[in-house]
């Protein structure tokens, strides 16, 4: 993917590793309609790139993955697949930043996690987080791009970007 709509500055470091990033996971989605498997792939690719690239090594990532809409409680996400340590199984809407994030359809960039009214912690390790919901073009939330890592302040307006544009890919890939 050559560019990212919201990049002003395409010649920045985080935002040449995101058009790369972006690329690699629309490659790795083609061909595969299947909501598991593309969720799959993109933890894993995007947590061992995070980890790899230089522009993320002083914030390392200890958790990348997806939580789902349960199809049994429409109104709470279920843990789908991802990387990284054991995580809560279920997530209310409204409750913690995935059910933020899904409630509001909006990303949610948290600097300190224990500055986060209500936050639950399923890794003590944790310190910052970024959630990415997966919105469908008719407005209707599939889940949610949750993504962990083990320093304050670890996410910013780059990540942001990328990491919707990341999510927009599986949405249009991806059969929920």
């Amino acid at each position: 993917m050559s560019f990212i709509p919201g990049f002003n500055n395409t010649l920045d470091p985080k935002a040449q590793f995101y058009m790369e990033l972006a690329g690699e996971c629309a490659t790795l989605l083609q061909g595969q309609r299947n909501a598991i498997t593309n969720t799959a792939n993109v933890s894993s690719l995007v947590y061992h790139r995070m980890l790899e690239t230089p522009v993320c090594k002083e914030k390392p990532v200890n958790w990348v993955g997806f939580y789902l809409v349960n199809a049994l409680k429409p109104n709470s996400l279920i843990l789908g697949p991802f990387q990284g340590k054991p995580a809560c199984t279920e997530i209310a809407f409204g409750k913690g930043v995935c059910g933020s994030a899904a409630s509001r359809a909006e990303s949610v960039v948290v600097k300190d996690v224990h500055e986060f009214p209500g936050h639950i912690a399923c890794d003590s390790a944790s310190k910052s987080e970024i959630v990415v919901p997966l919105v469908a073009d008719d407005g209707k939330i599939h889940g949610v791009f949750d993504i962990d890592a083990s320093k304050e302040d670890a996410f910013d307006d780059f990540d942001r970007i990328g990491l919707e544009a990341i999510a927009r890919l599986v949405v249009e890939a991806s059969d929920f």
